[in-house]
């Protein structure tokens, strides 16, 4: 389990430490607490930040750079930050304030400038030359109409799978060291990829994954996981 730290009233530098403190004093030493073994051989938490660009990169810096007045680095609660990168500005927002990282979050292709595929390999060159992880992130559709009516132009057809492969084919492209996957079951968006069978409630009808079976998109994330692992190897030779 790593943690997705959602924008709160007053997250800045001050409020972000003593939130981090509190995790990994709580749940640090449970065994199913996520941490990431990095290339110097660490093995550190991870905390993906959302809407990271609400707070500006002087506050950020604070918290995630050495000299930072509320650093958090070389200490016991120091960790992996991902912040979300939604524009292409963000990149450089991202890499003063401090963070490790950067994932794209949208499952929607096409509807940021961090989702939309075409532009993966120019950020992960981005991420490469300032010693930033990139993290793309994939999900097998999009559809959220039943909550927001007028966004109908962002939704996306899961073509049986293949909006689902396709994204994870761009991601491998890029040889990144992280996919992340959005979401496991957010259904009122249309991402979920646990197991489903027809169901109605109201005026809602639940897409379904007929005519495959109910858990297809566990075992097309379990193949994909599989050719990444894979591939993976071979970079690494």
């Amino acid at each position: 389990v790593t943690f997705h730290i959602e924008p709160y009233k007053d997250r800045d530098d001050r409020s972000m430490y003593h939130n981090v403190k509190y995790i990994i004093d709580k749940y640090g030493a449970h065994p199913a607490f996520y941490r990431h073994k990095t290339s110097t051989g660490r093995s550190l938490p991870m905390f993906y930040v959302y809407d990271s660009y609400v707070t500006i990169p002087e506050i950020w810096a604070n918290l995630l750079t050495v000299s930072g007045s509320q650093t958090i680095r070389n200490t016991p609660y120091d960790a992996l930050f991902i912040a979300l990168l939604v524009e292409e500005r963000h990149k450089h927002d991202i890499h003063r304030s401090g963070f490790d990282g950067m994932y794209t979050y949208f499952a929607t292709n096409g509807f940021s400038y961090g989702s939309s595929h075409h532009n993966w390999a120019s950020l992960k060159a981005f991420c490469d030359s300032n010693n930033l992880m990139f993290i793309p992130s994939v999900g097998p559709g999009y559809i959220d109409t039943s909550i927001r009516p007028w966004n109908n132009h962002n939704t996306r057809n899961r073509v049986n799978g293949k909006y689902y492969e396709t994204a994870f084919n761009a991601a491998l492209l890029v040889r990144p060291e992280i996919i992340s996957i959005t979401s496991f079951n957010e259904w009122h968006e249309g991402t979920q990829i646990e197991k489903a069978v027809p169901k109605k409630t109201g005026q809602i009808v639940y897409l379904d994954y007929k005519p495959h079976k109910p858990n297809v998109y566990l075992e097309l994330t379990q193949k994909w996981s599989e050719k990444y692992r894979k591939e993976k190897e071979q970079w690494l030779m």
